[in-house]
């Protein structure tokens, strides 16, 4: 059996540039250089048919540890709840007060961007703290 060494991780969405930009924000990574052979992805996209020209966008974790985030262009909009989440983990290593405090300015930067937050969850005697949030077009993530 093979092993596995990469994963990548694909959103369906509407406005797939866009989205991937904005999850550049969250994540810290970068739009990949343009394929060999286009100055930029504008030039790229402009060789593309119409139809073609805005399908899809990567993103990637500058050091190349965490897994490439890809977007494809769909002609249906989102309907019900994820399947599938991201957790941003954005609390590692913190308890009580200090990571909840850490996971609200968290929060509150993203809302700026766009986010929406949906619900925090305090820390009780089994779990500690966590925030819901959507993003720019609706899918949910948490913040932990």
């Amino acid at each position: 059996m093979a092993t596995i060494r990469q994963v990548q991780v694909t959103f369906d969405c509407a406005q797939p540039e866009r989205l991937a930009r904005f999850w550049c924000e969250v994540m810290g990574y970068v739009v990949p250089s343009a394929p060999k052979g286009f100055a930029t992805w504008d030039d790229y996209r402009r060789s593309l048919p119409p139809e073609d020209q805005d399908a899809s966008f990567a993103c990637a974790d500058p050091s190349g540890v965490g897994p490439r985030l890809y977007f494809q262009r769909v002609p249906e909009g989102k309907v019900v709840k994820n399947r599938v989440h991201l957790c941003v983990r954005a609390g590692t290593g913190l308890v009580g007060a200090e990571r909840l405090a850490t996971l609200e300015a968290e929060r509150d930067r993203l809302v700026a961007l766009g986010a929406l937050c949906e619900r925090v969850m305090v820390a009780d005697e089994k779990n500690e703290s966590c925030i819901v949030m959507q993003d720019i077009e609706g899918n949910e993530f948490c913040l932990d």
